[in-house]
């Protein structure tokens, strides 16, 4: 329970229940108030009309004719009752229906209050009677009130009437409060179970979402959406971790073996000079792992955008191509260059040149026959550097996962390669503002590799082809 109270959610409640319940109880004052005051009015009201229209009759029709009617009015008995009194200058009464004149406290001029007998329930009781007191022409008195019981039987409803209802509102909003707690300490309590148990190491846990669509709902989603990612990128790093110590085990194996067998064998200068270039080879490869993870690190860290200058990435892809068509020759393959004249933007030309480079090794490598086509076009503001082959292609549901790191299709992992090829097109071009996408050539594969323009220009385009020797 302590830990309950100490809780945001019934401090929260706790203190919209103070000002419900203040609000509530300056209405339910406000309304008896005005309630009372109003009765009260009319009664003040009742009493001085009366008063003035017996005035008016007194004189019109003389002391005698007001006489005779208060003896009426003083006979009648209604729901109220009404008290009446015709005074001399002296005080002695002249006519009505009480036998004195009263002993009152005055309220203000003209109106007084005080106390009066009455029957009720076979007995005689003290009532409060308010009178309006009227001086006539010649110093007459008169005295026209009424029984105040009514009137307090009234407040005293209306007082019992408010203060149930200030009670029931007070019950209600400690219901409502402790329920509209409980339902958000179950929503938080929901969340801090889901973090328990990922605390301690299951991460295919959920936090449950009501489908409501409020914000503890959206926050769930937001958590879950966190936490997918986190499960995403911890199964990534473990599936880097395995290709790692993959890749880098056969070559260190390799290079260990070929030292022993060295060791091994009779001393030789020829021997020993291959089995060094062989080791240095070995060495290069491994070399070669590693400066594609830095270059990776670099280029998703922005560590080398300072500095950076506007380079025409039309220029880069064709120096590319002249630099890959020996490969292309090499394996029988048509290598098709097309692009703009200029293609202006801002970056860094080593870290797109690579970029480049990648795709075209990706799209030699992989394609036995046929051709391949590097084209560098200019669309809706941006450079798009397209590779596009005629070989086996990708599946569709491989077309992203291929730019994680160290991913291949082949799952013996025979093929040369360390598969960072892709990952470091991907990182270079986010790297760019930019993005790259694989799409269905059919057949083959199309490497699309966008960033924006440092200014538009429309150029001619220059198209060439390369065919093997």
């Amino acid at each position: 329970m302590r830990r309950y109270f100490n809780t945001n959610a019934v401090r929260l409640a706790a203190l919209y229940l103070l000002l419900f319940v203040t609000s509530v109880l300056a209405l339910l004052v406000f309304i008896y108030i005005s309630t009372a005051d109003f009765a009260k009015r009319q009664t003040e009201e009742t009493l001085d009309a009366e008063s003035r229209g017996l005035a008016e009759q007194y004189q019109e029709r003389g002391i005698a004719g007001l006489v005779q009617i208060i003896q009426d009015r003083s006979s009648e008995h209604g729901g109220e009752q009404t008290f009446y009194l015709l005074a001399d200058p002296l005080l002695h009464p002249l006519a009505g229906n009480l036998s004195k004149w009263p002993n009152a406290t005055t309220l203000r001029p003209g109106w007084i209050e005080f106390p009066v007998e009455v029957d009720a329930n076979g007995g005689r009781v003290e009532h409060t009677a308010l009178a309006s007191v009227f001086v006539l022409p010649g110093g007459l008195r008169l005295l026209v009130g009424r029984d105040l019981s009514d009137a307090s039987a009234f407040r005293t409803r209306i007082t019992r009437t408010l203060s149930w209802a200030a009670l029931l509102t007070i019950a209600l909003g400690i219901a409502g409060g402790m329920f509209m707690t409980r339902n958000m300490l179950a929503r938080v309590e929901a969340v801090n179970r889901t973090s328990e148990q990922i605390i301690h190491g299951d991460l295919t846990k959920r936090v449950p979402v009501t489908g409501s669509g409020d914000e503890f709902d959206q926050l769930a989603a937001n958590l879950n959406a966190m936490l997918d990612q986190i499960e995403r990128l911890m199964l990534g790093v473990r599936q880097v971790t395995d290709n790692i110590a993959h890749d880098l085990r056969t070559p260190l194996a390799r290079l260990r073996a070929r030292l022993e067998v060295t060791l091994l064998e009779k001393p030789d200068a020829q021997f020993y000079a291959d089995a060094i270039r062989d080791t240095i080879v070995e060495a290069d490869r491994l070399l070669g792992t590693f400066n594609a993870l830095l270059s990776i690190a670099e280029a998703e860290a922005g560590a080398r955008s300072e500095g950076w200058a506007v380079v025409d990435l039309a220029a880069i892809t064709r120096t590319m191509a002249e630099l890959y068509e020996p490969v292309a020759d090499e394996r029988g393959l048509a290598l098709h260059v097309e692009t703009d004249v200029s293609l202006p933007v801002r970056g860094d030309r080593h870290l797109l040149s690579q970029a480049i480079a990648n795709l075209l090794d990706n799209a030699l490598k992989y394609t036995s026959e046929g051709s391949v086509t590097l084209s560098a076009q200019a669309s809706d503001e941006r450079a798009r550097v397209i590779v596009a082959d005629t070989g086996p292609g990708i599946p569709a549901d491989r077309r992203v996962s291929v730019f994680d790191r160290f991913v291949r299709l082949e799952g013996s992992r025979s093929t040369p390669g360390n598969g960072l090829g892709l990952s470091l097109v991907r990182a270079v071009a986010k790297l760019h503002d930019g993005a790259c996408w694989l799409e269905d050539n059919q057949p083959g594969l199309r490497a699309v590799l966008s960033v924006p323009l440092a200014r538009i220009e429309k150029a001619p385009r220059l198209a060439e082809s390369r065919t093997p020797a």
